[in-house]
């Protein structure tokens, strides 16, 4: 018999569903009420060149991404060789290196006023750009190759995931009907990852579409960068809400395509029984390629930038410098802190109705939190503005009908607004650490706590809260770094005169003053590495049977020999 639910939860959810769905509603809406002759002039001179570029970009950064994630993890998986340990760790690192930063750090190692080319130009006698050719990095190639080095993180976890929980018997198998360690890799351990490489692969297009900095910097013209450019540049709000719209049926269309590759497609372990991964030695040659395989990634996505960021940390610092840096990290620590409060309680929120309502109004409540993650940041902020905007001004219509008192807007432009933006974003990623925190609260303690008389809401608070402690400090670590790093909707939506450390750094490479920008960026890349090797443990650490295996190790005798 099913316990009575008070309609404030369906109430509750109702709001956070019409909160996430605002931005949405207000594109749409504002793309089909502007000014129909905008349309045709965008047709003809920017989405065809913005939209042609940002499919160029996604496609060649998921090819990059899918190679190096998905061949670094079967190296690390299946393979053990010297520094095999220490690599698993640095490859995962360029994770928190925020794309912006990168773009920056490449122009300035590898531009023509850069020491590279300096270099270059010294030992060989050169004197102009005509003498010699060198690949131009603010180019379109240039910026596949950037973020593809800082973005295939995401497949090489979920490929590492996949990899470490697949069944070792079916590569046997393959391997006794004749197959190569080649061959068992691209016929059957492949196949088995495909939906967890899809996933990868997904966030990494998803992260693509969201770039702004970097494409900026780097001149290449996405629909990010010509969404911003219609909207600040050329003031045009309904042509940017156009444009946003074209930005949201490539992430609706990105959705099917993972959702067609992962199919109906289910694997499932038929035994109990695991086995330590039977590692391949490798040694001489062998050993040197998988080790160069494993840490070029490594020097290319983090070493080379920090170096160039730590260069100019150390020579480009002022005590007007330091002031603004302590501002903008002090802004970033209170909007981050708030956004993720606002997250962590908006997702246990969310995930406990799941577990007291199990109707399809909260299932589709729950799908639709994880949009807010897929719209990038630039659509997002102006989805969020138009609804505001309007709301302030009817608030200043009527102070000054009834009181004669303007209150000009009061919203817009707000640090509420701006975490507003951050919770909307950000709340997928929340409320994924929440709900798996939720499931491991067994059911009992609920069904007891109502048997004790408590209410939902005293039973949440009184032993869900409680018992999700780890999961809320894990969910709102994620979102409190994520919104460190946050560049697009952080520059549309902040208050007047408020930087953030991304914000910070953005208008000093904006003026080509990123030399002194050095310190902030290496304080947004050394927040963001805690979490990123936190993640990786998880995953690493994660084949199914490892606890039984170390209880059976730990009860072994001493004469008995541990698996590898």
């Amino acid at each position: 018999m099913r316990h009575h639910v008070s309609p404030g939860w369906t109430i509750a959810v109702g709001l956070i569903v019409a909160l996430v769905a605002l931005p949405l509603a207000a594109i749409t809406v504002l793309a089909f009420s502007s000014d129909y002759t905008t349309w045709p002039h965008l047709v003809r001179t920017i989405l065809p060149g913005a939209l042609a570029t940002t499919l160029t970009v996604m496609a060649g950064v998921a090819a990059i991404t899918l190679v190096v994630g998905a061949g670094t993890a079967w190296i690390i998986t299946m393979y053990r060789f010297p520094g095999r340990g220490l690599l698993d760790r640095l490859l995962v690192i360029p994770l928190a290196m925020p794309t912006y930063i990168v773009a920056y750090c490449y122009v300035d190692l590898l531009g023509y006023a850069g020491p590279v080319q300096g270099t270059l130009r010294t030992i060989f006698a050169w004197h102009t750009p005509r003498d010699y050719w060198f690949p131009d990095v603010r180019s379109t190639t240039g910026a596949i190759f950037l973020l593809a080095s800082v973005l295939y993180p995401y497949v090489y976890l979920a490929a590492r995931a996949s990899f470490v929980q697949q069944s070792i018997c079916v590569l046997e198998v393959a391997r006794t009907l004749g197959r190569t360690p080649w061959g068992a890799f691209i016929s059957v351990a492949l196949p088995l990852a495909r939906p967890a490489l899809a996933a990868g692969v997904a966030l990494v297009l998803m992260e693509c579409l969201n770039d702004l900095g970097a494409v900026q910097h780097l001149g290449v013209e996405t629909l990010s960068a010509a969404l911003y450019a219609t909207w600040l540049q050329r003031s045009s709000l309904g042509g940017a809400a156009q444009i946003a719209l074209a930005a949201l049926a490539v992430v609706l269309i990105l959705f099917a395509i993972e959702r067609h590759a992962r199919g109906r497609r289910q694997f499932h372990h038929t035994t109990g029984r695991y086995r330590s991964i039977p590692f391949s030695e490798l040694s001489g040659w062998w050993a040197t390629g998988a080790i160069l395989a494993c840490l070029v990634p490594f020097v290319v996505g983090f070493v080379l930038p920090c170096l160039v960021l730590s260069y100019n940390a150390l020579h480009f610092t002022d005590e007007a410098g330091v002031a603004a840096l302590a501002r903008a990290a002090g802004n970033s620590v209170l909007l981050a802190a708030l956004a993720a409060a606002a997250t962590v309680v908006l997702a246990v929120i969310l995930a406990y109705a799941r577990r007291l309502m199990a109707g399809s109004f909260v299932r589709f409540a729950v799908r639709l939190a994880g949009v807010g993650y897929a719209l990038p940041g630039t659509v997002l902020a102006l989805g969020l503005l138009i609804p505001l905007a309007a709301l302030d001004n009817r608030i200043d219509a009527i102070s000054r009908a009834l009181f004669g008192l303007p209150l000009g807007l009061l919203m817009t432009g707000s640090l509420f607004a701006l975490v507003l933006a951050f919770a909307i974003r950000f709340l997928a990623v929340s409320l994924g650490a929440v709900e798996a925190g939720m499931e491991r609260v067994s059911p009992n303690l609920d069904a007891a706590a109502r048997t004790l008389g408590a209410t939902p809401l005293a039973t949440m608070i009184r032993v869900h809260l409680p018992l999700l402690l780890p999961a809320l400090g894990s969910a709102g670590l994620l979102v409190f770094v994520d919104a460190m790093k946050e560049l697009p909707a952080a520059l549309i939506m902040r208050p007047f005169n408020f930087e953030t450390l991304a914000t910070h750094v953005y208008s000093l490479a904006s003026l080509e003053l990123f030399e002194s920008a050095g310190m902030s960026s290496l304080a947004i890349v050394l927040v963001g590495l805690l979490p990123v090797l936190a993640l990786h443990q998880a995953i690493a650490s994660g084949r199914s049977g490892q606890s039984g295996r170390r209880a059976a190790a730990a009860n072994a005798s001493p004469n008995t020999a541990a698996s590898p």
